[in-house]
C-alpha cells in the first residue's frame, strides 16, 4: 500500500509518499480503507524524532482517520465491510489502510469523512481535560490555553455546555481571539499583550479559576498555579512551552489543595480509550451530529501535498483542524 513515510528525523521536507506493508486485521480488529486523516502536533514531534512512541505505534504517522471498512477480524461484532467509519489509533493513519481495534471506531453516520477524521483526538483530549480530570461543574470558572486549535475549540464548548460561569481563553492574535469568542469564550486574552494571571485574578476578585486546561507546561506553570482557586484542578496535556520549569513557587499547591494531573491520550491503554469512546458517544457525539456543538476545519490538503500541510500546521496561523485526503482512495467505495 502507499503511505506517507519519513526519510529521516527532521523537517517537513523529510516526508514522502512511499510504499509500506498493508496491515492484516487481528481477531478484534477492522481493516479500514482511509479516505481522510487529520494532523496533530504530535505528528510534527514524531516526524522530528522527539516523540516517545507507545509500543502499539509503528513508524507511520497519524492517529485520526475516516474511511470504509473492507475486512474484519474473526471476533469482531460491531462492523461489516462497507461501513463508513471514523476512529482513533496509536499510529498508522497516514496510509491507504489501517487495522484498529473495533472499540476504537465509530460509525460515521451523517458526518462527512473530513469532519469524522478530525474529531477524536481533540474531543477525547478536551473531554478528558474538562470533564474527567477537571470535573468542571456548573457555575465554576475555567481557563483554557492555546484555545483556538482543535482541542481548545472542543474544550470551550464542553465548558459552555457544562454551565461554566466564565470561560477564560488565551490565544495570540485578534483573529484567533474572535474565533474563540464565537465558539463560546467569555474572556479572551491575548497572551502577547496581557498577563493571563492578572486578567484572571482581576476578573475573579482574586479568587482564581476552578479549572485550567494547559498545553504549554513549563512556560505557564507558575502563573497557572497562581491563577487557580482553592481546590482548583489543572490538566496538563502538552509541552508546547517546554518541559523544565525553573524558579516556580510550589507552596500554593499545598496551601490551595491543588490537583494537578498530566496525561497524553496516546499513552493510555486500549481499555481506557474504549471507556472514553463510550462516554464520547453517549455525551458528545449526538450534539456534534445535531449541530449543537460546532466544529471547524481550517484547510484540507491532498496527501501529495503533505509537506505543505505540515508547514501550514507549524506556522500556527490556523484555527480548528487540518485534514488531509488520501486521494487514491476517494474514487473507490
Amino acid at each position: 500500500m502507499r503511505a506517507i513515510l519519513v526519510k529521516q528525523p527532521g523537517g517537513a521536507d523529510q516526508l514522502y509518499l512511499g510504499q509500506a506493508e498493508k496491515p492484516t486485521p487481528k481477531c478484534n480488529e477492522v481493516l479500514v480503507k482511509i479516505h481522510c486523516f487529520a494532523l496533530n502536533r504530535m505528528d510534527i514531534v514524531q516526524r522530528e524524532g522527539r516523540y516517545p512512541l507507545p509500543p502499539e505505534a509503528g513508524p507511520i504517522l497519524g492517529v485520526e482517520f475516516a474511511g470504509v471498512v473492507v475486512d474484519t477480524g474473526a471476533n469482531t461484532q460491531r462492523f461489516k465491510p462497507g461501513d463508513r467509519v471514523f476512529g482513533l489509533a496509536y499510529g498508522g493513519a497516514y496510509a491507504q489502510f489501517i487495522a484498529v481495534d473495533e472499540g476504537s471506531v465509530h460509525l460515521l453516520g451523517s458526518l462527512t469523512m473530513e469532519v469524522g477524521s478530525s474529531l477524536l483526538e481533540c474531543w477525547y483530549t478536551a473531554y478528558q481535560a474538562v470533564s474527567c480530570i477537571g470535573n468542571l461543574k456548573a457555575g465554576e470558572d475555567i481557563l483554557i490555553h492555546a484555545a483556538s486549535g482543535g482541542v481548545g475549540t472542543a474544550a470551550i464548548q464542553l465548558a459552555k455546555n457544562a454551565g461554566a460561569r466564565r470561560i477564560f481563553v488565551t490565544a495570540g492574535s485578534p483573529e484567533k481571539l474572535e474565533y474563540c469568542r464565537l465558539v463560546g469564550a467569555t474572556h479572551p486574552i491575548n497572551y502577547r499583550e496581557q498577563s493571563f494571571k492578572e486578567v484572571v485574578l482581576r476578573e475573579t476578585n482574586g479568587r482564581g479559576v476552578d479549572v485550567i486546561c494547559d498545553y504549554l507546561l513549563a512556560s505557564y506553570f507558575g502563573n497557572n498555579i497562581d491563577s487557580l482557586a482553592k481546590d482548583g484542578r489543572m490538566s496538563l496535556q502538552g509541552t508546547m512551552g517546554g518541559s523544565v520549569a525553573e524558579q516556580v513557587n510550589l507552596l500554593p499547591i499545598l496551601f490551595k489543595r491543588l490537583h494537578i494531573e498530566g496525561s497524553t491520550l496516546r499513552s493510555r491503554s486500549l481499555e481506557y480509550q474504549s471507556r472514553l469512546s463510550e462516554a464520547f458517544s453517549r455525551n458528545v457525539l449526538p450534539h456534534i451530529e445535531s449541530g449543537k456543538l460546532f466544529w471547524h476545519i481550517d484547510k484540507v490538503f491532498d496527501w501529495e501535498d503533505i509537506q505543505d500541510a505540515h508547514r501550514f500546521m507549524e506556522a500556527a496561523s490556523f484555527t480548528g483542524k487540518i485534514v488531509v485526503r488520501v486521494t487514491g482512495n476517494l474514487d473507490q467505495p
